[in-house]
C-alpha cells in the first residue's frame, strides 16, 4: 500500500513539474512579451481566409518562422524576412508556425507577391504562375461562368491553364484566403529582435599562429 501511494506521489510531482515546466513557464513569458507595434489584428475577411487556411491543410507543408541567420542562414538567403519572434503571432489563435517546408516559409508573402491577382492564380492553378510546381491546384475555389456578373472577381487565367470559353471567377472562400495571404507581411520592425555583439578586433597577440 506504502508504494503504491508513493508511486502515485511520484506520479502526481513529476506531472506537477511538467505542467510548470511546459504551461505555465512559457504563458508566464509569453504574456510579457512585447508586441510589435506595427502588427495590426486580422480583419473579418483574413480571419475567414485564415480558416479556409486551416481547412485546406496549407499548414502541413508551409511554415510561417523565418530562422535566425546564425542558426539558418539559408532563410534569409531565399529572402524570406527578418527572423520572427514570439510578438508576431499576438493575434494567431491558434498560432501557424508549420513543421515542414514542402513549399516556401509564408511568413512574408504579403511583401513578396502583394498582388491579389497573382495570389488568386496560383491557388487555381500554381503552374500557371511556377512552372514545376507541386503546390496542389484549387478549382473548388473558384466558379466557371460563363459570363461573370457586376461584383465578380474575375482571374484571368492563361492558356492552357484556363478554360477554353467562359470566365473563372473567385468565390468568397478564394477571396479570403487571397486577403490573408496578404495579410502576411511582417517587415516592420521587430522590437525584441535579438541583435548580435558588434565584432571587435582580437589583439595580435592573441590570435593563434
Amino acid at each position: 500500500m506504502k508504494r503504491a501511494l508513493a508511486i502515485m506521489v511520484g506520479a502526481a510531482l513529476i506531472l506537477l513539474l511538467a505542467t510548470l515546466t511546459l504551461v505555465v513557464m512559457p504563458y508566464l513569458q509569453m504574456s510579457a512579451e512585447q508586441v510589435p507595434p506595427d502588427l495590426k489584428p486580422y480583419t473579418e475577411q483574413q480571419q475567414r481566409g485564415r480558416q479556409v487556411y486551416i481547412a485546406n491543410g496549407c499548414v502541413y507543408c508551409h511554415s510561417q518562422q523565418p530562422r535566425d541567420p546564425s542558426f539558418a542562414p539559408g532563410d534569409k538567403a531565399r529572402g524570406w524576412g527578418r527572423p520572427s519572434v514570439p510578438g508576431d503571432y499576438a493575434y494567431d489563435e491558434p498560432h501557424l508556425l508549420g513543421t515542414m517546408r514542402t513549399g516556401p516559409d509564408l511568413f512574408n508573402i504579403g511583401a513578396r507577391q502583394p498582388s491579389i491577382d497573382w495570389q488568386l492564380m496560383h491557388l487555381y492553378n500554381p503552374r500557371a504562375i511556377i512552372k514545376g510546381s507541386i503546390m496542389p491546384s484549387y478549382p473548388f475555389l473558384f466558379r466557371h461562368v460563363d459570363e461573370p456578373v457586376e461584383g465578380d472577381k474575375v482571374v484571368n487565367i492563361p492558356p492552357p491553364y484556363g478554360p477554353e470559353s467562359g470566365k473563372i471567377v473567385a468565390t468568397e472562400d478564394a477571396l479570403a484566403l487571397a486577403e490573408y495571404m496578404l495579410a502576411l507581411d511582417h517587415t516592420y520592425p521587430a522590437p525584441t529582435l535579438p541583435t548580435l555583439p558588434p565584432k571587435t578586433d582580437e589583439p595580435k597577440e592573441n590570435r593563434a599562429p
